[in-house]
């Protein structure tokens, strides 16, 4: 069972319902990682979301990875392979980790992309989610393989391939 725990402060729209987006894009891109039975497990799952403004991920980038500049998203993971893949065991809660949003960056990348902030939001959670889950694109290897899962739970979810370049 996925539980989403949702933070977020007031330079995010509060007129948006930002936890069934959110939900929906960590449910997908569970769907596409090589766990899938995550979303839908016996033992409780739980993913901490932030949304949050550039100055509160910017700081959290300088104490984390020594880069004193806001980026769009930051994934902090806390379980590993064998957490991941003892889903269905009677066990405690699974905290799979932490992501944070920084409004203004994702503001800007979606005008830039001409996409609605709420889709690039989804995006980043899709992105983040499979950060959680032991993904990465440090090489191209890995690289390759996150986006192709990243394209498929967009799908998913009825958006475009966000690496597709427009003709």
């Amino acid at each position: 069972m996925l539980e989403i725990a949702l933070d977020s402060d007031e330079e995010w729209d509060s007129s948006r319902s930002w936890l069934p987006l959110v939900r929906k894009a960590a449910e997908a891109a569970i769907a596409e990682s090589a766990y899938p039975d995550l979303a839908e497990a016996d033992r409780p799952v739980e993913i901490s979301i932030t949304l949050t403004g550039n100055d509160e991920v910017r700081a959290l980038n300088a104490r984390w990875r020594d880069k004193d500049k806001p980026t769009n998203v930051l994934s902090f993971p806390m379980a590993d392979e064998r957490d991941l893949t003892r889903a269905n065991l009677a066990q405690s809660e699974l905290l799979l980790g932490d992501i944070v949003l920084a409004r203004g960056v994702c503001e800007v990348e979606a005008a830039q992309k001409g996409v609605a902030v709420e889709d690039h939001t989804i995006h980043l959670v899709v992105h983040g989610t499979l950060h959680l889950l032991g993904y990465d694109h440090h090489d191209d290897r890995g690289a390759a393989d996150m986006e192709a899962r990243e394209v498929r739970a967009l799908k998913r979810l009825g958006i475009a391939n966000p690496y597709e370049i427009p003709a």
